[in-house]
């Protein structure tokens, strides 16, 4: 049998990420057809369908389903033996693919990434911005160094370091402004809006005011500024992590209120996989991480939550 190509390998695990052709090239940064010639030619030395083709869609196969483990395996061998070279090497060079989640990114990651780029010229720093499961899943299959989430996760295969806890802050219409701050019960009878489903963030708030349901009354949104903006609109009121403030607050016809203590809040760190060549190295990137978070959020007035005036009402 030919042999196998890495480059097939990896057009592969593409296409069974992506299901669709099209999406997979781009990941790849090659063409369409470049693909699909790859995708036969891995097909037809194999001597079995991988996928099956559909109008809109393609998906594995029975086999490919078995093949795709193994090839996540090999890929993910490969790229250790890249990082083994890389950990051999003095300070922090070559590509560092961060992974971190949507309510987190827009606020730190700029600072972040200055600070580590300064420290470290020679880093070739590659971000990638979605969920917390799809984060896990990428770093489980080598496509991720490391990612930055709100801990804890208790997965066994990932290390965890927290790196800074920030309280939750309400925000509400201005003319609001002065009110007494609503406990968890109170919360349950507004009209709260959060993020859509599939946001840690979410879970979180939902978690403080002890909803175990989703209520009628509680309208999704698709970012922090899209919430912000709804309330500024008189919609409703949300919660949104103390970081996002400077930004998201500074140009909406909002009042913030701070509730008592112990207030809502969510520690946020880094993880990484316990198997990857680069741990020393992501453990010095991780302290810089902390440093440039602690001295943006210092910047930005960030975590220093006291007791708001307005008192709380349960």
């Amino acid at each position: 049998m030919t042999s196998l190509t890495m480059k097939q390998l990896r057009y592969f695990q593409a296409l069974a990420r992506f299901g669709h052709f099209g999406h997979a090239a781009g990941a790849c940064s090659v063409s369409q057809p470049a693909l699909s010639v790859q995708i036969k030619d891995l097909e037809e030395t194999l001597g079995m369908a991988l996928f099956e083709r559909g109008a809109r869609q393609v998906r594995l196969t029975s086999f490919g389903e078995v093949f795709a483990e193994r090839a996540r395996d090999i890929l993910r061998a490969v790229d250790d033996l890249g990082d083994l070279a890389r950990a051999a090497r003095e300070g922090l060079v070559g590509p560092l693919r961060i992974g971190v989640i949507p309510t987190i990114a827009p606020y730190i990651l700029p600072r972040i990434i200055a600070e580590l780029t300064a420290r470290h010229p020679g880093l070739d720093i590659r971000v990638r911005e979605t969920l917390t499961p799809r984060l896990i899943q990428e770093l489980e299959d080598g496509r991720l160094d490391a990612a930055i989430v709100a801990l804890p996760l208790s997965e066994p295969a990932l290390t965890e370091v927290a790196l800074f806890s920030e309280e939750f802050v309400l925000v509400r219409p201005a003319e609001d402004a002065g009110k007494p701050v609503p406990g968890p019960e109170k919360l349950r009878e507004m009209r709260l809006l959060l993020l859509e489903e599939g946001h840690c963030f979410r879970d979180q708030a939902l978690a403080f005011c002890a909803m175990h349901t989703t209520p009628r009354e509680l309208l999704d949104g698709s970012s922090l500024s899209t919430l912000v903006q709804m309330v500024g609109a008189g919609i409703g009121v949300t919660l949104i992590p103390e970081m996002a403030l400077p930004v998201e607050t500074r140009s909406a016809a909002v009042s913030v209120a701070r509730f008592r203590r112990p207030a809502p809040s969510r520690t946020i760190g880094m993880i990484w996989r316990k198997s990857s060549p680069l741990a020393r190295q992501l453990g010095e990137v991780a302290e810089i991480v902390r440093d440039s978070a602690t001295v943006s959020r210092e910047r930005d007035g960030a975590g220093g939550a006291a007791p708001a005036a307005g008192g709380a009402d349960g």
